[in-house]
Parts: structure tokens; C-alpha cells; sequence
């Protein structure tokens, strides 16, 4: 019972008025300064009502785009801050991209000057964070390697050609790439792009017929520099383009740098032909950080938090311990639960205890989803209804593969936090209309069929059961 005063008292803390600065600060924590920067900053509160957020955004393009691949992560944290907010919608409110393109022209030509970037464009900015440089990258046992590959790049440009680094979401791989990028652009000509900037580029370059001077820029470079390889699956017409850009540079001894959240060999929908030539260069991945690193990234942020805020900034050494030892996926969730814990002390000014804390970072402890992937729920499926994972995955529309398979889908997008998108690619690149209708069959059928919530119910244990085993 007094634990539950103990939450009660704190869940009357919360400020009642929605703070979007908040969630702005989280989003970029959790996806990186890139999709921030490229979409998430371009969103504007409107207005909040009983169970839904209104929200703005400039063109139908960021809107369809932001909705197919990070709304889920943008309803997820509006939650963990107001749980009430059960759904986001979008108005398009259009700017004077005129204005905007002088500006950003304006501004490239002050800033960066051997930096090159795509002109008349109103996504346009200058990605190289002065803030992300090599010697504020902390290192440890898991990082090391990509860590010291990076660094002989930027001193010896062509050593390693291409230098094509990969490791899971949040562990680094944008902040090395912006710190090879901080050190060439002293002397060289560098392009800084993300797989996605790079095809909305591509698809506004044919549409204005306008290839040429897109060929002149990305070929034109000393350095090229490239983020989240992956996205750039299944464009055929783009990974076309890429190649014979990617060929001409290496012919003129540019150096290119790649990051991708998986091996070369594991891309999917990428040609072979692109995927040998990753494999062909120096190879390094980023693992998720250990204990070691953990602990130094806790204190580094809390001093530099303290340059920030004048030494009002103090967390103890129980509640550092805690979150180091408690967050082990990414360095981005733990820099975001750190500063979940400072903007608490903040904003009631008062110095969480151990239990307050438990409350703060509920969603992202002791939750067995943040441990649990996509391939482990199609194994235990499979297995439950006695079918092979080729079946699961085939296109065969069978009445004794379909219901396994929307199964799998279903208890995906309750398990993990993994998109709509996300969750398609994963089950043989399905188009995310029919993960939606396969979640709302299986609801469906849960409200009329007991067997079906017998069923769901077993495989969930089973499939959280065994992953806690596994980490046992």
C-alpha cells in the first residue's frame, strides 16, 4: 500500500499542461540529430484535446513520410509523459519555402565552406555537429575498434576504402561518421548525407530533370560520407545511381565511409553488386556498450550538464549506478533516461530517489519487449503451429500459414517497439496496410475466440520466458 501512495504522490506531481519542447528533446536523443534535423524539427504543436494531439507540418511529403516511419516512436514517448494521448493528427500548414531556401543558401555560404551540399533546397542544413568530434567519443572494449578505424581514415584518407561501419540504433555510428567528416573537411571537399536524404535528392532531381548537376555534386567530392545505408533498400533506380557514383569515386581516390545498422551480407533488398563492394573494404561494427562504457557516458553527461546548468545538476552515485546498470541496449537510451531523471530534478527541483526513478524510467525497465526480437517471435510461433519460418514468410495465402502469420505480426507489434514499416520489412517486405490488417484480425478474433486468447496468451509467456532465460 505504500507503494502505491508512493506512485499516487508522484503521479500528482505531473504538470498538467503539454510541454512539446519535451518530446522534441526525447525524439532527438532517441532517433539522432539526422532524422531530427531532416523531419521530426519540422513539426509544430497545435493544439492538445481529451485523447489527441494536433500537430503541423509544411508539405504532404514530411507528413506521409514522418507517419510511415516514426510515428509510433513519437506516440510512444507523447505517452510516457501523458498517457491519456492515444493518437496523433497531422495538419499541413504550408511555409514560404522561398524564404526558407534564401536563408539556408545564406547560411551555407557562411558556414562549412568545404563542406558540399545540395543547393535550393529547403531541407537543406549543415550536418556536421562541431559537437560530435573524436575526442569526445568515449570509447571502451565494444567500440574500439570502429573507433580507431575512424581515426586512421581521418589521417590517412584512402587507407581503408570503403570504411563501412555497422551496429544496432544509438551506439555511436553517426557520431563517428560526423567525426571523420569535422576532421576532412579541414583540407577536403566532403559530402554529408543520409541514405534518405539521398533519395529524396534523387527522386527531386528526376522530377525536375535535373540529373546532371545531381551526378556533378555527389561525384565532385574528396570525401563522401554516408548515414543508415540500409534505407536504401529496394530503390532499384537509386541503388543504380549510387553504384556508378559510388564506382567513380573510388576510380578518382575518394574516400567513402558507410554506416548501416547491419552487416554488409544482411542487407536486404540491396544488390549484390553494392553489398560486394561494401564487403570489400575494412568492415567494423559498434556492439552495444558494456558496463565500462556505460558508466563513463553517465558521468561525462552529467559534467557536461553541469557546464550547461551552472553545477545545479546532481544526480548520486546510487541512482548513476542504477540507470548504467539497468539501460544496456543503446548509448542514445541511456543519455535519454539520464535526461528523463534531470528534467524531473528540474522541474520540481528536488533530487529523485531510487523509487521515483523506477517510476520515471518505467517503460524502459524490466520490460522483457526492449529485449525481445522479431526473429524469436517467428521461431516460437513457427514452432507452436508446427510450420517452417519459409512457410511463415512465403507469400502463400493458406488458411494454416495465415493465421501463424498474422499471429507473429500481432504479438510483434505488442512486444516490441518496432514500426509498422519496420515489422513489414521483417515478414518478407509486406507493405505496413497489411500489418495493420493483420493486428486488427487478430483483435478481432481475441473479442469471439477464447482459443485465440488461449493461444495468444501462451506464446506471449513463451516467448517472454524464454527470452528471460536466454539472459539468465
Amino acid at each position: 500500500m505504500s507503494n502505491t501512495n508512493k506512485n499516487n504522490k508522484f503521479n500528482n506531481l505531473k504538470p498538467q499542461k503539454f510541454d512539446w519542447n519535451l518530446i522534441q528533446i526525447e525524439m532527438k536523443n532517441k532517433l539522432g540529430l539526422e532524422v531530427y534535423e531532416s523531419w521530426l524539427r519540422k513539426i509544430s504543436f497545435i493544439d492538445e484535446f481529451n485523447n489527441y494531439i494536433l500537430l503541423s507540418v509544411p508539405t504532404r511529403f514530411i507528413r506521409d513520410w514522418i507517419t510511415s516511419r516514426y510515428l509510433d516512436q513519437i506516440l510512444q514517448t507523447v505517452k510516457s509523459y501523458k498517457k491519456e494521448i492515444i493518437r496523433i493528427e497531422f495538419k499541413i500548414i504550408e511555409q514560404e519555402i522561398k524564404n526558407i531556401d534564401a536563408q539556408t543558401t545564406s547560411k551555407v555560404r557562411d558556414t562549412g565552406k568545404n563542406v558540399s551540399f545540395i543547393k535550393d533546397s529547403y531541407l537543406q542544413y549543415n550536418r556536421i555537429d562541431p559537437n560530435r568530434r573524436f575526442d569526445n567519443f568515449i570509447t571502451s572494449s565494444s567500440n574500439k575498434l570502429a573507433y580507431e578505424a575512424s581515426l586512421k581514415v581521418s589521417e590517412n584518407i584512402s587507407h581503408y576504402n570503403p570504411l563501412y561501419i555497422y551496429g544496432g540504433v544509438g551506439l555511436g555510428k553517426t557520431h563517428l561518421l560526423n567525426s571523420i567528416g569535422f576532421e576532412l573537411k579541414k583540407e577536403n571537399k566532403v559530402m554529408f548525407i543520409s541514405a534518405e536524404r539521398f533519395m529524396y535528392q534523387f527522386v527531386k532531381s528526376i522530377k525536375t530533370n535535373d540529373m546532371v548537376k545531381f551526378k556533378e555534386y555527389f561525384r565532385n567530392t574528396d570525401v563522401l560520407l554516408i548515414d543508415d545505408i540500409q534505407f536504401m533498400n529496394g530503390k532499384e533506380a537509386m541503388q543504380e545511381e549510387f553504384f556508378h557514383t559510388f564506382n567513380a569515386l573510388l576510380d578518382k581516390g575518394s574516400q567513402i565511409i558507410v554506416t548501416a545498422d547491419r552487416a554488409p551480407n544482411k542487407l536486404s533488398r540491396i544488390q549484390e553488386r553494392i553489398k560486394s563492394r561494401f564487403s570489400g573494404g575494412l568492415v567494423v561494427d559498434i556492439q552495444k556498450p558494456d558496463t565500462e562504457l556505460r558508466k563513463k557516458i553517465i558521468k561525462k553527461k552529467i559534467e557536461e550538464l553541469n557546464v550547461l546548468y551552472s553545477g545545479q545538476v546532481k544526480i548520486s552515485e546510487e541512482i548513476q549506478e542504477f540507470i548504467s546498470r539497468e539501460i544496456v541496449n543503446s548509448v542514445r537510451e541511456l543519455v535519454g533516461a539520464l535526461n528523463r531523471v534531470v528534467s524531473f530534478s528540474r522541474i520540481y527541483n528536488k533530487n529523485p530517489n531510487l523509487s521515483e526513478t523506477k517510476i520515471i524510467l518505467k517503460d524502459l525497465l524490466n520490460l522483457f519487449e526492449n529485449k525481445v526480437t522479431i526473429d524469436l517471435i517467428q521461431t516460437i510461433v513457427c514452432k507452436f503451429f508446427k510450420i517452417s519460418k519459409n512457410e511463415m514468410l512465403s507469400s502463400r495465402r493458406s488458411r494454416y500459414l495465415v493465421r501463424p502469420r498474422q499471429t507473429a505480426i500481432y504479438l510483434t507489434k505488442i512486444l516490441t517497439s518496432k514500426s509498422l514499416p519496420e515489422i513489414g520489412r521483417e515478414f518478407s517486405n509486406r507493405d505496413h496496410t497489411t500489418i495493420i490488417h493483420s493486428v486488427r484480425t487478430i483483435e478481432k478474433l481475441k473479442e469471439k475466440d477464447p482459443d485465440m486468447v488461449d493461444n495468444i496468451n501462451k506464446l506471449k509467456n513463451q516467448i517472454l520466458y524464454n527470452n528471460k532465460h536466454n539472459e539468465i
